[in-house]
């Protein structure tokens, strides 16, 4: 006899239901039953009893059709290998069994589970989830914001346009041991970098609830500067509501009282909050954020500038826990460097989502002295090297020294060797440690054709003694220092054969808001 569509409706859910199961993007149980109920809704085909039925959706149910009944000989479940339904990306169902047609389901189905399985072997050898690259339920997250925020946008260029940036800072949150983050792109995140940053959180939310773990709320503590921003930033936000992630705005411009009753009536996972109303509701025990994991500070400078500096670090001692910390600056003053290093006291990733020379060199001071020959360059960099030391008394230096040709790079490598005040190690070639009364300083000797080879983000002070014949090797080289911490420096000797890139070399410094020598302005307008 033939079947009924209803029952080929049901038995084509089941197999959907089975292989999305077994993917490896699949979401939480709680997730799964918000966007099933949603799912249930738009259809249309509930009975008018079901609403009175005291049985909720499962991951093994989520339409719930069986109403919380088992099936004969099904077990229930011991454990929570098995993850929820994905996400899907639309709310069709015809689209998605026509591309379901290309495979036959049980093939698919058995090619998930082993591929799942083969993943869960490897999490549980290496104790940690695959953060090669994002999920689907980041994409997921971020189309959610661009139809929401910027409908017009068909192509997704506005938000997706930022994916190099989005994916360094994916990274640098969700990696096993995450880093703080320090992006120099402008004064405030922009609408892009911020749907980037709320989809990340909402990643990892799903991928702890996936492993087990406990999520605290809030998760994710927003601090903006005005009600403004935070309105913005709460619109942005506002979309991933129907994946099951509920963010709530604390700002003056809505009275205590009502913020009061609603945060009891809810926990949020983020919060976007202006310090003073924060510490308001702290005060009142109205919100504890004592288990924050990620904390945002969009708009530096803009604190800085109300003088509220003290109140955020009171939000950051507030936090009992040691959360991945995100700021927003641009390039600023040594008061806004020196507050960023007080806040960040991880490993830190200098991020910007431009390619502008000031942005990413920002609080890199460059030096610029003068030598007359280059018979005497040899000296000049002993000098420079002595007032390095002085400046790092307190603690060992770690420079990197830059010549133009190998033999230039041995040729300063010896020099520096035969000193008194050297302690040689041939072991590692042009690598040795100068030893004085002032202090221990590391040096590596590199030429420029080697340099791509070195990391050299991770070296906080770069001696320069060749400049490069161009001033775009001398930006290449500036844009890649000292990446992983906020402070750096840049040392640079121009001898009279670098007359011809005296005036482009000025205007690089003039861009950078460094200072200009009285040399390098002779050499300019002559």
């Amino acid at each position: 006899m033939a079947k009924g569509d209803d029952a080929l409706a049901r038995k084509r859910n089941r197999v959907r239901r089975k292989r999305l199961r077994s993917s490896e993007n699949a979401v939480s149980a709680r997730v799964a039953a918000i966007i099933a109920n949603k799912r249930r809704r738009k259809s249309g085909k509930r009975r008018g009893c079901e609403g009175m039925c005291f049985s909720l959706p499962t991951p093994d149910d989520p339409f719930n059709e069986r109403h919380g009944k088992r099936r004969k000989g099904e077990e229930e479940p011991t454990d929570d290998t098995e993850d929820a339904a994905a996400v899907p990306k639309d709310d069709n169902p015809k689209k998605k069994d026509g591309s379901a047609k290309k495979q036959p389901p049980a093939k698919a189905g058995a090619k998930a589970k082993s591929k799942a399985m083969r993943e869960q072997a490897t999490e549980a050898e290496e104790g940690r989830v695959d953060f090669d690259r994002p999920s689907k339920f980041l994409v997921v997250c971020l189309n959610a914001i661009r139809d929401a925020v910027a409908p017009e946008d068909g192509g997704g260029s506005s938000i997706h346009g930022a994916g190099d940036w989005g994916v360094e800072l994916w990274r640098s949150c969700s990696a096993p041991a995450p880093s703080d983050v320090l992006d120099t792109s402008g004064a405030s995140a922009t609408l892009e970098q911020t749907a980037w940053l709320v989809s990340t959180a909402c990643d990892i939310v799903a991928r702890k609830e996936r492993l087990g773990m406990v999520v605290s709320c809030p998760f994710l503590l927003y601090l903006v500067p005005s009600q403004e921003k935070a309105a913005q930033v709460r619109s942005i936000c506002k979309p991933l509501k129907s994946l099951g992630i509920h963010s709530v705005s604390l700002h003056p411009g809505a009275s205590i009282e009502h913020q009061i009753a609603g945060l009891k009536t809810c926990e949020p996972e983020f919060l976007i909050a202006t310090p003073e109303r924060l510490l308001e509701l702290m005060s009142l025990k109205a919100i504890g954020i004592s288990s924050v994991s990620m904390m945002v500070i969009d708009g530096l400078k803009c604190f800085l500038d109300l003088n509220v500096s003290d109140k955020i670090f009171s939000i950051r001692d507030a936090i009992s826990s040691n959360p991945q910390i995100t700021i927003f600056t641009g390039p600023s003053d040594k008061n806004v460097a020196t507050m960023a290093k007080n806040l960040l006291r991880g490993r830190i990733t200098k991020l910007s989502i431009n390619d502008c020379v000031s942005s990413r060199s920002a609080f890199v001071t460059q030096h610029v002295h003068f030598c007359t020959s280059e018979d005497l360059k040899t000296s000049k960099v002993k000098e420079i090297l002595k007032q390095i030391l002085q400046s790092h008394a307190k603690k060992s230096s770690k420079v990197l020294l830059v010549a133009a040709t190998n033999k230039n790079a041995q040729q300063l490598s010896s020099s520096l060797k035969r000193g008194n005040c050297t302690v040689t190690d041939d072991s590692h070639g042009n690598t040795f440690t100068i030893c004085s009364s002032v202090g221990l300083m590391n040096v590596h000797v590199k030429d420029r054709e080697n340099l791509a080879m070195t990391d050299v983000e991770k070296f906080e002070t770069m001696l320069i003694v060749d400049l490069p014949p161009s001033v775009d090797g001398y930006k290449e080289i500036l844009t890649g220092v000292a990446r992983q911490t906020i402070g750096g420096e840049v040392h640079s000797i121009f001898c009279s054969t670098d007359a011809p890139v005296a005036k482009p070399f000025a205007e690089l410094l003039a861009n950078c808001g460094q200072e200009v020598p009285e040399f390098l302005k002779k050499l300019e307008s002559s």
